[in-house]
């Protein structure tokens, strides 16, 4: 893709990147209204049974990720026209996701403007070591990287160590503003968790909030995951990557069915995503299909993306994600072509 045509997607994204206030403010309602009234259901079903409870905490959880993706474009002032409105809705759905939203946005920010850089990992992005950076690693970082790519780790322990623990704490550097705004979201997570605990006991909310907590963590953490660790993705160094190749080749088109499309805010819809942050998850479907370019971009289903699970390391030679195990073929086959 030259130059020119790179600079032309970019431009065919501006009709898109307008947000429709009637529409977000329906999203807000089929998104939260549903989310509480499935809490509540939840919670009257345990006088019933508890495996009648979980069903429903699991669909519940898909309206927390629902919620997370208003949040998600409030941080990119996508969602509302106004800056004081994505602020205000962006603490409030913040404090539902579990996710400070200055902390956040600033993270995420850094995220789109590096991503798929191989000389600017390290922020808002998942932790990828190229095959020879693995290589010539010490051992304890061998191991920390080994547990960290851990299906089990990142799925199971993940939404823990990110949502209950790592999100609570701001980052190294963080402005006043930043940090006023994580500790301002603790405390309202505490006081209304409190407040809950208060209503219902502990022991109901518990039961109910989770496994809420713990599906819709563990879903997030894959969209995320799935839709930049695909085989053939995009990565470059500095001086050879482009913006607009990390969008449209570094970022996938994960193909969901209509329901789980509406539950997940068309975030599958990656690609354009990346490409242009400023347009609305509603816009984005209607982006990719009207723009033929964003259609070539790597297209993974359900199926398809379990193959991700594999994949490890980035190499640099065939510009491809490999596992473990092909890390070793690959090193004994350079080996063998120095001798």
């Amino acid at each position: 893709m030259t130059q020119a045509q790179q600079a032309k997607l970019r431009k065919d994204m501006m009709p898109y990147e307008k947000s429709d206030t009637k529409k977000s403010i329906r999203q807000m309602i089929n998104t939260l209204v549903p989310l509480f009234v499935l809490w509540y259901a939840a919670y009257a079903s345990l006088s019933i049974s508890y495996w009648l409870t979980l069903p429903i905490t699991i669909i519940a959880a898909g309206f927390v990720i629902r919620t997370f993706i208003i949040f998600h474009d409030c941080c990119h002032q996508s969602f509302f026209k106004s800056r004081k409105a994505n602020d205000i809705i962006g603490n409030i759905t913040g404090v539902i996701a579990l996710v400070p939203y200055q902390q956040w946005k600033n993270c995420h920010a850094i995220h789109h403007a590096t991503s798929s850089n191989l000389d600017k990992r390290g922020v808002g992005d998942m932790w990828v070591l190229t095959v020879e950076e693995y290589e010539a690693a010490p051992l304890k970082t061998k191991i920390a990287y080994r547990i960290y790519r851990n299906p089990f780790v990142m799925l199971f322990i993940g939404p823990i160590a990110i949502f209950l623990i790592a999100y609570r704490f701001n980052r190294k550097g963080a402005r006043t503003k930043e940090r006023i705004n994580t500790i301002l979201t603790n405390v309202s997570i505490i006081a209304l968790y409190a407040f809950m605990c208060w209503l219902i006991g502990w022991q109901a909310f518990v039961l109910v909030q989770a496994p809420v907590f713990f599906f819709s963590g563990m879903l997030g953490i894959w969209l995320f995951y799935v839709q930049h660790q695909f085989e053939e993705s995009y990565f470059e160094h500095e001086d050879e990557w482009s913006y607009v190749l990390a969008a449209v080749e570094g970022s996938s088109y994960y193909k969901l069915p209509k329901l789980l499309q509406w539950i997940t805010g068309n975030i599958g819809f990656h690609h354009v995503h990346h490409l242009s942050p400023k347009v609305p998850n509603y816009n984005l479907e209607k982006a990719h299909d009207e723009t033929p370019p964003l259609q070539r971009a790597t297209t993974i289903t359900l199926r398809t993306s379990l193959a991700s699970l594999r994949f490890s390391l980035w190499d640099e030679e065939s510009k491809t994600f490999v596992s473990f195990k092909d890390r070793k073929r690959i090193m004994m086959r350079k080996s063998v072509s120095m001798k």
